[in-house]
């Protein structure tokens, strides 16, 4: 079992930035391949990244490549996303998720959720 909890979302005006953090519990967390999804007000919740259970491999939405950034600190059980060059479009709430075995685009795989931060960019 693993239990996750987000943190660093907040209000920022658009071409800024924000750090999300994800601290999970258990001892295992190494184990776990780790995912960002958001979920903006009426459409679906959607990839943003994923990291291997290592934190060598790296996947990202083609959205945000270049502007995110997925690293994780198995010492701290924190996954965290480094977002720049934030766009209003990137408002969401912003879910972590944890899954056995290789990163993953596809929500469905993901076993644990967080209960999500609110991310806001102003125009």
């Amino acid at each position: 079992q693993v239990q996750l909890v987000e943190s660093g979302g907040g209000l920022v005006q658009a071409g800024g930035s924000l750090r999300l953090s994800c601290a999970a519990s258990g001892r295992t967390f190494s184990s776990y391949a780790m995912g960002w999804f958001r979920q903006a007000p009426g459409k679906e919740r959607g990839f943003v990244a994923a990291i291997s259970w290592g934190g060598a491999s790296t996947l990202y939405a083609d959205s945000v490549k270049g502007r995110f950034t997925v690293s994780r600190d198995n010492a701290k059980n924190t996954v965290y996303l480094q977002m720049n060059s934030l766009k209003p479009e990137d408002t969401a709430v912003y879910y972590c998720a944890a899954k056995i075995g290789t990163r993953s685009s596809d929500y469905a795989l993901y076993d644990y959720w967080g209960q999500g931060t609110q991310v806001t960019v102003s125009s």
